[in-house]
């Protein structure tokens, strides 16, 4: 999981499996977040989960991961890309003023399943 700049692209690499190309990174002054909007390519994989991205996206950035959130994660039909759009705030406290309570738990690791 690492942020690796070519030319002008930016890349992070979510797993072996997974990697973001991000197309647009912009700073929101007002609400003092990151707008992030990436690119997943996941060739013959199922759509990434979105803690598995949230890690990533906290470690490549070198910022706790309650600062992270993802808001969107929508694969595209018939074609192996996935459009991301992640905000990555200045303080948790700025990310829980924010960020509606759905997105903050959707955020969440999976919790185990009686049974599994």
């Amino acid at each position: 999981m690492s942020l690796t700049n070519v030319g002008n692209v930016k890349t992070i690499k979510i797993s072996d499996e997974y990697e973001m190309v991000i197309v647009e990174d912009k700073w929101n002054p007002l609400i003092e977040r990151r707008e992030i909007k990436g690119v997943i390519y996941h060739m013959g994989k199922g759509t990434p989960r979105r803690y598995v991205v949230r890690e990533a996206v906290a470690k490549a950035l070198n910022v706790p991961i309650d600062q992270v959130y993802v808001r969107k994660v929508e694969t595209k039909f018939g074609i192996s890309e996935t459009e991301a759009i992640i905000h990555v705030y200045s303080s948790p406290e700025r990310a829980k003023k924010f960020e509606p309570p759905h997105i903050i738990r959707r955020n969440q690791p999976e919790k185990k399943k009686e049974g599994e």
